[in-house]
């Protein structure tokens, strides 16, 4: 039986740690600082908090290329000549990796490509559990392993919380009008992934501390979420304080395992600091 190695990028947030524990190779998206562009992955999340403080303006975010593609997947064949590989996507709706990694695969029938339709710790949720599916299922087959995909692309959820709006707002995401009301009245946005797409879906207000908490119990209970695992995503300034009352929080939902990823530079642009997610599945 052929192995199947697993394929997904660094917007992923899945870390080195993580990848190394279970083989999967990460391909980069990329970070643009005026004429400088840098791979996610590359450089320290705490540049783009710089950046935006020394210039007022955020870096540009891109996909994945064609060439980043043919790269990876040549160099696992070579590794893995009899492997093939399955490329978990992230959002096909937001970024470009996904088409990339299809012009990438043409020459290369070893390449299977699935759309997650998530991203960060949504897309990191999917791929660890597919990784953990392939440990216990060692002579799947590839229609296996993506028919085990599918069940959990479908049942996959994730939403997030800005601690504010400042780099929504810098990156032209919301108006300097919205942003002067969210600040006045402390709101933080819940951004959820639906259908691969980010949609603003409601508003909590208060500190982050009592609202990181509201948004993590209405939602499992919203999406039934299952109580095996649940993954939070967190980037640089997230307070330890705010870290403990979700962990409490989880805990008293009957969550019997949570596990945590630091945002990289992907998302943190686009979330800013201090900002917080989690994703789960929901019960079948």
């Amino acid at each position: 039986m052929k192995q199947i190695v697993l394929v997904a990028e660094t917007g992923s947030d899945i870390n080195p740690v993580l990848a190394a524990e279970y083989n999967i190779k990460i391909v980069p998206m990329h970070v643009s600082f005026d004429h400088e562009t840098m791979e996610d992955g590359a450089f320290p999340v705490e540049k783009i908090v710089d950046y935006y403080e020394e210039t007022g303006k955020l870096p540009k975010t891109s996909g994945s290329t064609p060439g980043d593609f043919e790269t990876a997947f040549d160099r696992i064949h070579a590794e893995y000549p009899d492997a093939q590989l399955l490329y978990l996507a992230y959002s096909a709706v937001t970024t470009c990796s996904m088409q990339s990694a299809v012009l990438a695969a043409e020459e290369r029938d070893y390449v299977t490509i699935l759309d997650t339709k998530q991203v960060s710790a949504g897309q990191c949720n999917v791929v660890i559990a597919v990784a953990e599916f392939l440990r216990q299922h060692p002579d799947w087959t590839m229609e296996e392993a993506v028919s085990a995909a599918e069940d959990l692309i479908a049942r996959a959820k994730m939403c997030f919380m800005p601690e504010n709006l400042e780099f929504l707002r810098a990156g032209g995401r919301v108006s300097n009008v919205a942003f002067l009301g969210a600040k006045l009245l402390n709101l933080h946005p819940v951004i959820e992934i639906l259908d691969g797409k980010l949609v603003a879906t409601k508003k909590y207000r208060g500190k982050m501390k009592k609202v990181a908490v509201q948004m993590l119990t209405e939602y499992a209970e919203k999406y039934n979420l299952e109580r095996d695992c649940l993954w939070f995503v967190w980037v640089v300034g997230f307070p330890d304080a705010v870290r403990q009352a979700v962990e409490e929080a989880a805990k008293a939902l009957g969550f019997k395992k949570t596990r945590w990823i630091q945002a990289g530079g992907v998302i943190t642009t686009h979330g800013g600091p201090a900002a917080f997610g989690l994703a789960g599945f929901t019960r079948k």
